[in-house]
Formats: C-alpha cells, sequence, structure tokens
C-alpha cells in the first residue's frame, strides 16, 4: 500500500473515526501505525478479534479498561537511572491494577471470546508493587507511613513548627510590639516563618529581613525569638526531603525488576483498547465480519461507505468470479467514483480489522496492493498535464502491480484526443488484465464500452440515472452499459427526433452524411458579407467595449484600441493587461453599456483621483495643496 492510495481513498481519516473510540494514548498510537495486511491469516484473525470484541460489548455493559495510561514515559525514566516521583508512582500503580482487573476480565469470557481471553494469559501481575506504592503514596506524596524515620523526621517538624507558631502569636500579641507591626498575621517566605513589619520600623524590631512587599512598605522579618527553631526546621526538612527520595527510588526500583513483564502488559493494553476501539465502531455502524479469501473474489451486497453520512444509497457489487474487470459508464456526478471509493475503502478496512457496513453474506478479496488513479493529479512543479500525470502514474502502478493487486482508475484515457485516449486505454487494461489484476474503472468513452462487450473476462456496468427527470439515482447495474446520456438530454430539451437519429446513427456506425446544400437556397453575396461582418478581427474594438478574456474565462474592459500589432489594453480587475484581439471575444459594445455622452475616462480613474480632479477645477485650496505636496515628494 502507498500514501496516494490511502489519500484518495481517505483511509487515514477512518482511523480518526475509529481512533475516537479509544480510552487511552495506548490504543490510538497503536491505531495511528495500524495498515492494511495482506496476510489473509493476519485479516482473519484480526476481524475475529472484533467480532469477539463486539461479543463481550454487547454481553456487558463495562470493560474494565479504567487505569489504562500510557507509562512508556515513566519506564523509559526508569530505565535512564531516574527516580519517579510520587505521582509517577501513583499512575503505574494505576496501570498495574487495571493490568490485573483486565486479566482477571478476559480469562472469565474464555467461552465468548477465546482468541482475546488467550492474550490475558500474558499478562504479569504484580500486586506486591501496586500494594507497596498504594501503601507509601498517598495523594500522589509519599506518606508518613512509608518508614518509621519518615514518620520521626515528620513529627519532630509538626513539634518544632508549632513551637515557632506559639512563640510568633506571643509576638503578635505584645504590647510593645503592636506599634511595629502592619498587619496581625504569620506569613511564610523564602519558606521560613515571619510576620509584617512596617518599613519605618524594621531597625526597632531585633530579627532578620526575609522578604520586602512589592510597594516596600512593609517588611517580612523573623524575629531573633524564633532564629533557632528555624534553622532546626531547616535541618528536619533536609531530613525529610533525603527520606523521602530514599522511598521514592526505593519504589522505582520495584518497577525496574519487572520493566520487562510491565511492557508486555503495556502492549496488551495498547491492544485491546485498539480492540474493543474497533467493537465500538462496528457497534456504531451495525458492522459485520464478511467473509475473506485470497482469490480476487469480492461480493459486496448493500454495503456503505464509511464516511458518507445523511442517507446512503447501498453499493451492490461483484467482480472476480465471471469476470476480473469492470468497466462503469454513467452520468456525470452520478456515483462512478463513489463506487470506487467504496469498494477502495471497504478493502483497506477490512484488511485493517474493521467491520464495514454490509449485508452478511458479503464477500471480499485480501490484496497485496490496493491502487487508485482518482482524481486531477496535475503537477505545476513538474509541468505535468492532467494526462501526463494520469499516465505516469499508471506507468509506475504497472511496474509495482501483480496478480494480487485491485486497481481502481476513474475515467481512465481522459484528456486527450478521444480516439487515442480510448485506444490508450483499452490497451492499458488489457495488459492489467494479462497481468492477473482485478481491476474496475470508469469511463465515458463507447470504445471502451464496446471492448468490455466483447472481451469474455471483461463485465460492462452502468450507473443509472432517472430519464424523464435526468436525475442520477446512484444505483450500479453489472451487466448492461449506460445508455447515452447526451441523446437522453438531447430529447428532453426539444431536439428534432431526425437530429437524434442522426446522432445515434453516427455513434454507432460513424456514416457521416457529407451532402452538400444546394446553391439554390444560398445568395452567395449574403454569405460572404454574413461572415465578414461576422468575422471577429474586423470588428474595430472601442474604449469601453465589454470583452470575454478567453485565457482567463473572464470578462474586461478596453482601455485602448489596437496598435500595429493587433494588441489592445484591456482592464481586467485592478490592473491593465496587453492581450491579442484573437483572445478576446466581444460581449458588449461602448454605446450599449453607458449612457450617451458618458465620460469612459472615469471607468479607469478612481474615486479619490476624480474628486481631486474636480476640487482643483472649482480652485480648492486644499487640493491644491495635496497636489503640490504629491509633486514636490516625487521631486525629492
Amino acid at each position: 500500500m502507498n500514501n496516494i492510495t490511502f489519500e484518495k481513498l481517505q483511509y487515514n481519516e477512518l482511523k480518526e473515526l475509529v481512533k475516537s473510540y479509544c480510552v487511552s494514548g495506548l490504543g490510538k498510537e497503536l491505531i495511528d501505525k495500524l495498515e492494511p495486511s495482506n496476510d489473509i491469516k493476519v485479516v482473519q484473525r484480526r476481524l475475529k478479534e472484533t467480532s469477539e470484541g463486539k461479543n463481550l460489548l454487547n454481553m456487558t455493559n463495562h470493560i474494565p479498561l479504567e487505569g489504562l495510561f500510557n507509562i512508556k514515559a515513566a519506564l523509559e525514566k526508569i530505565e535512564k537511572g531516574g527516580v519517579l516521583s510520587g505521582e509517577e508512582l501513583t499512575i503505574v500503580s494505576d496501570f498495574l491494577r487495571g493490568c490485573r482487573k483486565v486479566k482477571q476480565f478476559m480469562i472469565d469470557k474464555e467461552t465468548y471470546a477465546p482468541t482475546l481471553s488467550s492474550y490475558a494469559t500474558s499478562i504479569t501481575e504484580v500486586k506486591t508493587i501496586e500494594e507497596e506504592i498504594n501503601n507509601s503514596i498517598k495523594g500522589n506524596t509519599v506518606d508518613s507511613s512509608a518508614s518509621k524515620e519518615l514518620r520521626r523526621i515528620r513529627r519532630h517538624i509538626e513539634n518544632t513548627e508549632s513551637k515557632i507558631q506559639e512563640k510568633l502569636n506571643k509576638f503578635l500579641t505584645s504590647s510593645e510590639n503592636k506599634k511595629y507591626i502592619q498587619e496581625f498575621y504569620i506569613s511564610k517566605r523564602n519558606d521560613r516563618y515571619v510576620v509584617p513589619i512596617k518599613a519605618t520600623c524594621k531597625n526597632q524590631v531585633d530579627g532578620v529581613i526575609v522578604d520586602i512587599s512589592s510597594k516596600g512598605s512593609t517588611v517580612f522579618m523573623e524575629p531573633n525569638s524564633i532564629g533557632k527553631f528555624n534553622i532546626e526546621l531547616v535541618a528536619l526538612k533536609s531530613e525529610e526531603a533525603c527520606e523521602v527520595y530514599q522511598i521514592l527510588s526505593y519504589l522505582t526500583g520495584l518497577v525496574y525488576e519487572k520493566v520487562r513483564e510491565i511492557k508486555i502488559n503495556l502492549e496488551l493494553m495498547g491492544h485491546y483498547d485498539m480492540v474493543f476501539a474497533k467493537a465500538k465502531y462496528s457497534n456504531s455502524i451495525n458492522g459485520i465480519e464478511p467473509k475473506v479469501n485470497d482469490y480476487g473474489y469480492t461480493k459486496i451486497i448493500k454495503g456503505k461507505h464509511p464516511l458518507l453520512t445523511g442517507e446512503i444509497i447501498p453499493l451492490n457489487f461483484e467482480i472476480g468470479g465471471d469476470y476480473r474487470s469492470l468497466i462503469i459508464t454513467g452520468p456525470n456526478a452520478g456515483g462512478k467514483t463513489v463506487v470506487l471509493k467504496t469498494l477502495g475503502l471497504l478493502t483497506l478496512a477490512l484488511q485493517s480489522g474493521f467491520h464495514i457496513s454490509a449485508a452478511k453474506d458479503s464477500e471480499f478479496s485480501i490484496y497485496d496492493k490496493v491502487f487508485v488513479d482518482i482524481g486531477d493529479n496535475q503537477s505545476l512543479e513538474n509541468s505535468l498535464s492532467t494526462f501526463s500525470s494520469h499516465i505516469n502514474n499508471l506507468a509506475q502502478i504497472m511496474k509495482e502491480a501483480n496478480r494480487r493487486t485491485l486497481l481502481l482508475f476513474d475515467e481512465i484515457g481522459t484528456g486527450t484526443e478521444p480516439n487515442e485516449g480510448a485506444a490508450l486505454a483499452i490497451s492499458i487494461l488489457e495488459e492489467f488484465y494479462h497481468m492477473g489484476c482485478i481491476t474496475v474503472a470508469t469511463t465515458h468513452y463507447g470504445e471502451i464500452k464496446k471492448f468490455g462487450e466483447n472481451h469474455p473476462e471483461f463485465q460492462n456496468a452502468c450507473m443509472q440515472f432517472n430519464p424523464e427527470t435526468l436525475e442520477p439515482l446512484y444505483k450500479l447495474t453489472i451487466g448492461q452499459s449506460g445508455e447515452s446520456n447526451a441523446l437522453w438530454i438531447g430529447k428532453k430539451m426539444g431536439l428534432k427526433e431526425e437530429v437524434l437519429k442522426r446522432a445515434k446513427s453516427y455513434i454507432e456506425k460513424k456514416d457521416y452524411n457529407l451532402d452538400l446544400v444546394k446553391r439554390s437556397k444560398i445568395k452567395k453575396e449574403d454569405v460572404i458579407i454574413e461572415i465578414e461582418e461576422s468575422t471577429e478581427e474586423s470588428y474595430q474594438y472601442k474604449i469601453g467595449d465589454k470583452v470575454r478574456l478567453l485565457d482567463y474565462n473572464d470578462f474586461g474592459i478596453i482601455y485602448k484600441e489596437k496598435d500595429e500589432f493587433n494588441n489592445i489594453k484591456v482592464l481586467y480587475g485592478n490592473k491593465i493587461i496587453e492581450v491579442n484581439i484573437k483572445r478576446v471575444e466581444l460581449f458588449l459594445e461602448a454605446e450599449n453599456l453607458y449612457p450617451k455622452d458618458y465620460d469612459l475616462n472615469s471607468l479607469f480613474t478612481s474615486y479619490e483621483e476624480r474628486k481631486l480632479k474636480r476640487d482643483i477645477e472649482r480652485g480648492s485650496k486644499k487640493a491644491l495643496k495635496k497636489l503640490q505636496k504629491e509633486m514636490r515628494r516625487k521631486v525629492d
């Protein structure tokens, strides 16, 4: 498979949809990496996993997937010699508990999901590590019960802080200190206990200034009476930090001893998350597990494109049995491209283990490769035309295709002269047939339809449309080629019956009528005059004429009449461009566009310029100053 196929068939968009059903980053990461498999056994296992997951979802409303955090970063940190924080250890503990619950749940469901249940036997339970972490870490921090030493240190810290509080309360309530105190509360700055003192009184209080307020009116001082207690508290805090680090190191070491088993658990939990996401997606679309084979046969019954919304016309489709190449014809916007994309995306989906929206008896072939040529691949960088880029794409596909390849071609052979395009398309389709590929192509060319009718392993199909309303029905009919839409539309629009009959004869037999019109019915002079008058080059374009610019398929106004080289200047948008008169067509003459005596020059000047001109003519001093200023600026 290649990225062009994934892009054109919107495979990555489908993965994003399925990914939204994951409960953790583990499953999402696996879906991001997921690609269609060309091994039929792998595909069958993937589809079976999804079916079993769906059965479990429908059997119980709750799958114990909570706690499936992605702990890859924590494990990498451990392997690099780092020590996990209390929060990281809590996440690891939650993950281990989640693994234990999933294992218990899945082993009990062996009867209903034998494949998924078998994976659970590889999950390692490490309840002792889980319990050690839970006993030591509470609220993402190391609890005092984690060790006797930590309990002792924290008890001393509490006693010391209590003494400090007592001393500071005495300081605040002392009548001698009231005149110095800015506000009566105990604060903490730089991890030291302080009281707010008026800046003007800082030299009258025995103590150390720890901090100053933003306005400078208050200083936060540590009174000398608590100095020794604060020093003692700092020492105790240091002891506490050392002990906490020792406990975190010990717990991290426990996890490190089982890091290999935990990594396997991580892979299995991610896989379970992905499988149940597929199962939830299947439930959302009433998906089915289709039959699969590896010999090219596909039969879609009431299949639906996974990304289309609203009222969808189901697709019935078959290939790979009596015929290996299908030619689809039909009206523009009639659904031909949707058929290609539906077949392609459903094939990629099931090879990825996704269920599809279709009837139960649907069957799909597994392919090594799926190639598409859909849409305009024109390359400006490589100067490739639409036709050249399509042929380049087909040439690359021909180099890589094999007998287990699905090919989807939209409007093959278009973009060049019809006879050559049809002949080249037929030759390409024939080559892919001889290579053993399964090919589905859409076309408007009658020659390709005729080839499909005559070749025993080619089949024609058409997209139906309502001949009365000319509206597409978006239904595929295999076994017949589409009627000529042009003739249907011509009939509905009121063309003469004899004109339609002649056109049909020309399509079938190429017996063109070359009879000349009798001269008695035509006046030669009139013809000459008419031709001369209708000759575009004989018309003398005038300023103000509205013309169609053939190179832009848009309109402009004549700014300057033709020169000696037959070039005229045209106001197009906000700029004047020069074009040859052969590259324009008259749309409306100036006299039919503007009132008599209309100032055509106003067409090419802005409102500001016209206003300035009028102001100067009536002697406006402001306008004259502006003009003089502009002239000085140009001189400078």
